[in-house]
């Protein structure tokens, strides 16, 4: 077991390291790795990094819990995604391309003519959100490890982070892509074996299905809070669809499609991103229904550990190896794109025309991952709720004047930071009232944002003509 997880954590620093061959010592090359990458790369890549320790620790263990009916994130997460980047992904790297922009916040700033003082907002909002973002990573592998190897939960945080230090400070974004790109083939072949061997081993979908029928409503198609109510039958759905939408408000996972040789390239690194996408949230969604026949809700655990319990339950020491290889994999591919992503905000975006040298740059991104260490060992609450919380707030924050944009519009920056500001603030009431028992809780902040958005843009518009 141990052999095969140190191999392929081996592996994958080697990797990483190696990137530092084709690194250049400049900006754009360590945060944007040149916009050169190609279309399967960029699509690989930016899977890896989407479908983070979250989908492996935190939506399994939600899909544990709840049952069928968290099939609605899936659906509503990935149609959402496929809708909004039908119109927006060309735009960002058209707007990446031929500017002297090497992160998304410079790029938001470039696109909506308000320059650094946008910039700097932006970059100061996701640099906070993005620092608990990362921290939760490392919290869902040390997670990982203190179940199977019996390690203490700082052990696993504190390898975790070393590993990423080490190639993300040498390589940059391309370590980070390079690596992403082996971590997301190994995700989805753990999840695989683990799907594979759970079916022979219960004997096939309709034993399954069975079974899953002798538990009190896990094959409800809605939540209890929903199934009463027409309307919230509708609006359930439609609230993960906006949440899917918010994948264009992630810095971390736009800068991959920034990030692409041509915008004419796009369409092909869709095609691999929503390919690989579609089959790893599949394959999660399928492990967090079977892991409710495996492990009893009785039994005292943390759900959010069902995969590992369910792997040590099913299989060999090696194959539970490469799953947990797998879940570690897929914590380090988000970490290091979060972390990198903080970086650039200080050093590209914060300190306005300064220029850092990549000796600075580095001490930058080194000093930024152990703030992230430090949070991690601090604050080791739901993975869920931590990934969920962050993804929100930037996609409330930075989703609806990106479709504004889109769309040929503008604002100036007094009505963005009222937008955001009403955003935040209908956040805090739908949370304050537990509105997240019936919908998805950036919702309806979503829609207020982009409502005030829609209506402000005519006044100014006529004043700006």
């Amino acid at each position: 077991m141990i052999l095969a997880f140190c191999i392929i954590l081996t592996a994958i620093a080697i990797i990483g390291l190696s990137s530092a061959r084709q690194s250049k010592s400049n900006e754009k090359d360590y945060y944007l790795a040149s916009q050169s990458l190609s279309p399967w790369l960029a699509g690989l890549s930016a899977m890896a990094t989407n479908n983070s320790g979250y989908m492996f620790i935190g939506l399994i263990g939600f899909t544990y819990s709840v049952g069928l009916s968290s099939i609605w994130l899936m659906v509503g997460w990935i149609l959402g995604d496929f809708i909004v980047s039908k119109f927006i992904h060309k735009k960002i790297n058209q707007q990446s391309q031929g500017v002297k922009v090497t992160t998304f916040a410079a790029m938001l700033g470039h696109w909506s003519g308000l320059g650094q003082s946008l910039i700097r907002f932006v970059a100061l909002l996701s640099f906070i959100f993005l620092l608990i973002y990362a921290s939760a990573q490392l919290v869902s592998g040390g997670k990982t490890l203190a179940v199977i190897f019996d390690w203490q939960l700082w052990s696993g945080i504190i390898l975790g982070a070393t590993i990423v230090i080490l190639y993300t400070i040498v390589g940059g974004i391309r370590a980070s892509i390079w690596t992403d790109a082996v971590q997301g083939i190994i995700m989805v072949f753990a999840m695989l074996i683990l799907v594979v061997a759970a079916l022979v081993s219960i004997g096939g979908i309709n034993s399954a299905i069975e079974k899953w029928g002798l538990i009190d409503g896990y094959l409800n198609v809605y939540p209890e809070s929903v199934s009463n109510h027409n309307v919230l039958k509708i609006l359930y759905p439609m609230s993960w669809l906006a949440a899917g939408m918010f994948v264009i408000g992630q810095p971390h996972i736009m800068v991959r499609f920034m990030a692409i040789k041509s915008e004419k390239l796009i369409d092909q690194a869709r095609y691999h991103y929503y390919f690989w996408y579609v089959c790893f949230y599949s394959l999660a969604f399928l492990i967090g229904m079977l892991s409710r026949i495996y492990i009893d809700q009785k039994s005292t655990f943390d759900v959010e550990l069902a995969l590992p319990f369910m792997a040590v339950d099913l299989l060999p020491p090696f194959a539970v190896g490469v799953i947990i290889a797998g879940i570690f994999a897929a914590t380090m591919s988000t970490a290091d794109s979060l972390i990198i992503n903080c970086s650039g905000n200080i050093t590209q975006d914060l300190f306005g025309k300064k220029r850092f040298n990549s000796r600075q740059i580095k001490i930058i991104t080194l000093c930024i991952a152990l703030i992230v260490l430090l949070i991690s060992l601090l604050n080791n609450a739901s993975v869920f709720s931590i990934v969920v919380f962050a993804w929100t707030l930037l996609g409330i924050s930075f989703t609806p004047i990106l479709i504004l944009l889109s769309t040929g519009f503008r604002v100036r920056f007094n009505i963005f930071l009222a937008g955001i500001s009403l955003a935040i603030g209908g956040y805090m009431v739908c949370e304050f009232f537990e509105l997240n028992q019936t919908l998805y809780s950036g919702f309806l902040p979503f829609l207020l944002n982009l409502a005030f958005l829609f209506f402000a843009r005519e006044k100014q518009n006529k004043s700006l003509n």
